[in-house]
């Protein structure tokens, strides 16, 4: 069994990298919605929770890595950043009850069975009269990863504009269609502070929604919104040629995952889900260049991630 997608293709001439990088990491559409057939309701959630808590992390991060804005100016970047995890032990299982239809051994209330990113073999379940239930394997996934294009814009009354689009074809042999847009606005608290403020503080809102793949019924397999509201603080600090600017910030953050697909018997079954982080805490740091910059940070919440890129405009020193 393969793992879930893996997807490439190019942010502009600038950047010479992939622009979406696994949004499951590397899968045949028709396995996953194969895979998923045989579940309803908590099973469906139990079994999907690591994906959409890793497609929250991911989407929410790399919105800010600079809380510099000016007040007034034109500065444009063109951005790519790159948010990946690894899956703990904990995200491998779910406790899952049986299925309609199915009867278990008396005295047996859940089976310790694969999620999405579980082990790909299937867990066999004996019940009453004979009878087995396969509960599918997952994909045997250790890290996912996601790479956007962006466009930042700024400023006006020390207010910036960010922009996230990706649209693409996968193939055959992938999840299929891959649709996502984002846009935001990030503002300078820090300009209200006096000509040379100690620390660039800055507040920020983005939106995000996704689509993936198609059903039998022609509707998306996985439909995501993703929300963030951030605040930030950095310092740029001169060193040589280039200034260095350490960072840190909060966020709020909310993801809803609806996912719908046709069970074993080609009924339409629609399961909704969140992510499970609200709030995360990011560290980082960036090197600011007078044509770009590169950055990188750890964010820590009940799903953490990194996130590292590179921005190439006039948004350096």
């Amino acid at each position: 069994m393969r793992p879930l997608s893996r997807t490439c293709g190019a942010l502009a001439v600038f950047v010479l990298l992939a622009v979406v990088s696994p949004v499951v990491v590397t899968a045949d559409e028709g396995d996953v919605q194969g895979q998923i057939s045989v579940y309803t309701g908590d099973n469906a959630v139990g079994y999907l929770q690591p994906l959409a808590n890793a497609l929250g992390a991911a989407l929410n991060s790399g919105f800010g890595y600079s809380a510099y804005i000016p007040k007034t100016s034109f500065h444009v970047s063109v951005e790519a950043p790159v948010m990946g995890l690894f899956f703990e032990d904990d995200d491998r299982t779910f406790q899952a009850t049986a299925e309609s239809g199915f009867v278990p051994q008396p005295g047996t209330t859940s089976y310790d069975v694969p999620t999405v990113v579980g082990g790909s073999e299937a867990v066999i379940a004996d019940g009453q009269g004979g009878a087995q239930f396969a509960f599918p394997g997952g994909f045997d996934l250790n890290s996912f990863g996601l790479a956007v294009p962006q466009l930042r814009l700024s400023s006006i009354a020390g207010t910036e504009a960010v922009v996230r689009w990706a649209a693409f074809e996968t193939g055959d042999n992938d999840l299929g269609n891959v649709d996502m847009f984002g846009i935001g606005g990030r503002h300078s608290v820090s300009q209200y502070f006096g000509e040379n403020p100690p620390l660039d503080v800055a507040v920020g809102v983005l939106y995000q929604q996704l689509e993936i793949g198609e059903n039998d019924f022609g509707n998306p397999f996985v439909d995501t919104s993703a929300l963030t509201v951030q605040l930030q603080g950095s310092r740029r600090m001169p060193v040589g040629f280039m200034t260095f600017e350490p960072y840190g910030g909060v966020a709020y953050e909310s993801l809803d995952l609806d996912v719908e697909y046709a069970d074993s018997n080609d009924e339409a079954v629609a399961v909704s889900m969140e992510g499970e982080n609200s709030f995360r805490f990011t560290v980082g740091a960036g090197l600011n260049f007078a044509a770009g910059q590169v950055w990188a940070d750890y964010n820590f919440s009940d799903t953490s991630n990194f996130t590292f890129g590179l921005a190439l405009g006039n948004v350096g020193r």
